[in-house]
């Protein structure tokens, strides 16, 4: 389902290169936007903005940014986040601007909902094999998530795949259909046990306890 866009204000930034330290200091965030055809802009922010902004948006929630002196905010998403390797403190924005009428392609994250029958009742290990789902759609169509419920994989040969999601005619689905999303993985003791069984079996010529050669 698509969601409404967050905003924010910001700043034109003076400040370029190794002189966004300052700006750091004071509780200042150095933005970028930039996009095919647009102008790019250096802009700034409060960080508790920009923290606040980054926690809620990831990269799938459109972002508007509203600057003084401009006549329009700027429709964007956010592209990439670069923190402090110790800290953690977020160092500098960059945000895509696009344009509503153009598709833009966009990962979407899976989130697993349900019970699975195998993991229930028989004491399986769920094993989600992908985080993210590539779509195409214009801008204000892109899926906030995907979830997929879990709750049909009954057995371990069970299986759900890109091919058995349905986001709707607006949008197209990038990822490969045969991709594996989620499946239930047998419990590891069992898996081990049937892997002793099968070299005790070997080692004796597959002659199972109790019996005698014939």
């Amino acid at each position: 389902m698509a969601t409404q866009s967050l905003s924010f204000e910001a700043s034109p930034r003076e400040l370029i290169g190794k002189s966004v330290k300052e700006l750091r200091r004071t509780g200042i965030v150095p933005i970028h936007v930039y996009g095919s055809g647009f102008e790019s802009l250096n802009l700034q922010a409060s960080a508790s903005v920009v923290r606040s902004i980054v926690a809620k948006a990831g990269t799938n929630i459109p972002v508007t940014v509203s600057v003084a002196g401009l006549d329009s905010p700027l429709f964007s998403f956010i592209r990439e986040v670069q923190r402090h390797p110790l800290t953690e403190a977020i160092l500098h924005v960059d945000f895509l601007r696009v344009p509503l009428t153009q598709p833009m392609t966009s990962a979407v994250p899976i989130t697993i909902v349900g019970e699975a029958p195998a993991v229930r009742y028989m004491g399986g290990v769920l094993n989600q094999a992908l985080q993210t789902i590539q779509v195409e759609c214009l801008p204000l169509d892109v899926p906030q998530g995907v979830e997929v419920d879990i709750s049909t994989l009954e057995s371990f040969d069970r299986s759900i795949y890109v091919s058995d999601i349905d986001l709707g005619p607006k949008v197209t689905i990038l990822s490969g259909p045969g991709e594996m999303i989620a499946r239930i993985n047998a419990p590891r003791v069992a898996v081990e046990e049937g892997a002793l069984q099968s070299q005790e079996g070997e080692e004796t010529g597959g002659i199972v306890a109790g019996e005698s050669p014939s």
